[in-house]
């Protein structure tokens, strides 16, 4: 568990008995951890030199230094070393694609068929992502469900942007609409449309992975694209762009719309075209509240049919 602040784990069990005691000698180490009295003193002798125990004087007795005080600073070095190496990373991955993309045009595309290694992919690219991440999700996932996809959570509690595009199937299937909220209440930006081309994604208009076979039809295996700056990547990220300000906004909250969290959420999916069965499955509330919701919508809109109340929420920006 300690690992990351540099300690083995001999290391690591010799201080937390530290912790728990007033003292020890190594002998009682070696006894109470069960390994020899030379890996004993070697434990005491790295935790000496690391700060994380100090020896008491007159004494072969060794007490622990208070955790916050060793480890913290220990931590923080660490991460900067990480941080560092990150920074590294990526000037040296910079350095290579620049020559490789000169010496052979394939490094602009790479091809990805499995599932596992577009699930990582996935994973890192988001992991790695630091200003935004746009995507089409598609109804039927290929490499994981939305609820799978923890990263977009974690990306957004460190500040990424995000902008997701739904086809309006994935929003009718099970645990969606709870999902979404969830994203939403993180500060992703959602819209969503009756249907979508492709499924892809883009970080920082930088690297963007698009699956070559859309239906895979219950197949093990897969083929999607990892692409790189390049004019195919350029088309992707237009294409995103106008789909995006065609779709219908997904919203929980607006400062300018006169509706609480509830009804303009039931008014993003209802204008969406969700309809209200999945709508009332999804949210676990019965079939006739979210046509009473709908119908006082309609009224504070002056609307007698709903598509009256769309133009209404659309002519008075609502959404």
């Amino acid at each position: 568990m300690l690992s990351a602040a540099g300690l083995t784990t001999e290391e690591e069990a010799a201080y937390r008995l530290l912790i728990r005691s007033a003292g020890v000698e190594p002998a009682e180490l070696a006894e109470v951890l069960g390994i020899e009295s030379e890996s004993a003193r070697h434990a005491l002798a790295a935790l000496l030199a690391k700060g994380l125990a100090r020896a008491v004087p007159g004494e072969e007795r060794f007490v622990a230094v208070a955790p916050d005080v060793a480890l913290a600073a220990r931590l923080h070095r660490r991460q900067e070393e990480v941080d560092r190496a990150r920074q590294a990373v990526e000037q040296l991955t910079a350095e290579y694609l620049a020559h490789s993309r000169r010496r052979e045009a394939t490094q602009l595309i790479e091809v990805i068929t499995s599932r596992t290694a577009l699930r990582e992919q996935l994973r890192l690219l988001q992991d790695n992502a630091r200003h935004e991440v746009v995507s089409l999700c598609r109804a039927g996932h290929v490499a994981m469900t939305s609820e799978e996809n923890t990263e977009e959570l974690a990306a957004l509690r460190r500040g990424v942007g995000y902008r997701v595009l739904y086809e309006r199937a994935l929003l009718e299937e099970p645990g969606m609409l709870v999902n979404l909220a969830e994203g939403i209440k993180l500060g992703e930006q959602a819209r969503a449309a009756a249907e979508l081309p492709v499924r892809m994604i883009i970080a920082d208009g930088e690297l963007g992975v698009l699956p070559l076979v859309q239906h895979t039809g219950g197949l093990t295996q897969l083929t999607a694209a990892l692409i790189r700056p390049s004019s195919l990547l350029d088309a992707l990220k237009a294409l995103f762009e106008s789909l995006w300000e065609r779709a219908t906004p997904v919203s929980l909250t607006r400062p300018d719309s006169p509706l609480d969290a509830d009804h303009l959420y039931l008014l993003s999916l209802l204008v969406a075209g969700v309809p209200d069965k999945s709508i009332a499955t999804q949210l676990k509330v019965s079939q006739r509240t979210v046509q009473r919701r709908i119908t006082h919508l309609m009224e504070q809109a002056g609307a007698q049919t709903r598509m009256q109340l769309a133009w209404h929420a659309a002519r008075e920006n609502w959404l």
